[in-house]
């Protein structure tokens, strides 16, 4: 079951592409802030193609459709901004969420063109190749990625900051990034990770969130601050969050 719903998030992913592909409106809609034509186009075919596969939608874009039954939990463009400025860091990013659990995700890249998939207890996949479970790697060698303002070093070697939370929290689970943090006022959505998230945990990487609450939401006003890295990193980078932010 599962791998069916894979199938129905690689068709919405596919429809996302294409309306992407064919958008002339990069402008802002001016309903709400960051919001672009082009997320209004690539929202519109997605969720046409997961209520075509027996699927309610939680979009970014447009909230929580009513009903029962599993949710694909939609952010149709992840970066926005950078999309909007022709910078090659976006990405569509859906995960099922069924009673309560991630089962089933797709994180795609559409400027490097790679895709990221997850089956819950079926391993995650780039593009078609098992991902391995990561190495652990100290602090003081680990290159992070954040979201927000850190309020000053944290130990690390290095620090990114690359503005699309899913292609980042992925990169995690790759290994091309050894940790994510968010250190934003306002949070994330659960589009924003989810996707990610399952990657992750099919590969040993832990997410969390740092203030400790449930990650899995379906209600689109809850914010969350996750944290993604291998289990011993996570302990250093938490320890490190505690002592800057308290």
């Amino acid at each position: 079951m599962n791998r069916d719903f894979l199938d129905v998030l690689n068709a919405a992913t596919d429809a996302a592409m294409a309306a992407l592909a064919d958008c002339t409106d990069w402008s802002p809609t001016g309903q709400k802030p960051g919001q672009y034509g082009f997320d209004m186009a690539a929202d519109a075919a997605a969720t046409a193609a997961l209520r075509r596969g027996g699927l309610r939608v939680l979009s970014e874009e447009t909230g929580l459709e009513a009903g029962h039954g599993p949710v694909a939990v939609l952010d149709p463009v992840d970066g926005s901004t950078n999309a909007s400025r022709r910078i090659p860091y976006f990405a569509t990013s859906i995960c099922v969420v069924d009673e309560g659990v991630p089962v089933a995700a797709v994180v795609h890249d559409h400027a490097n063109r790679e895709r990221f998939e997850a089956v819950r207890d079926g391993g995650a996949y780039l593009d078609g190749t098992r991902l391995a479970r990561r190495e652990e790697r100290p602090l003081g060698s680990a290159v992070i990625a954040i979201n927000g303002l850190a309020p000053g070093w944290g130990g690390w070697a290095q620090l990114r900051m690359l503005g699309a939370a899913a292609l980042e929290v992925c990169a995690v689970a790759a290994g091309r990034l050894d940790g994510y943090i968010d250190f934003s006022a306002s949070g994330l959505g659960s589009w924003d990770y989810l996707g990610a998230m399952l990657v992750c945990r099919e590969v040993g990487v832990d997410v969390v969130d740092i203030a400790g609450r449930d990650l899995i939401t379906v209600d689109h006003s809850q914010r969350r601050t996750p944290m993604a890295a291998t289990p011993r990193l996570l302990e250093e980078l938490m320890d490190m969050h505690r002592r800057m932010v308290g």
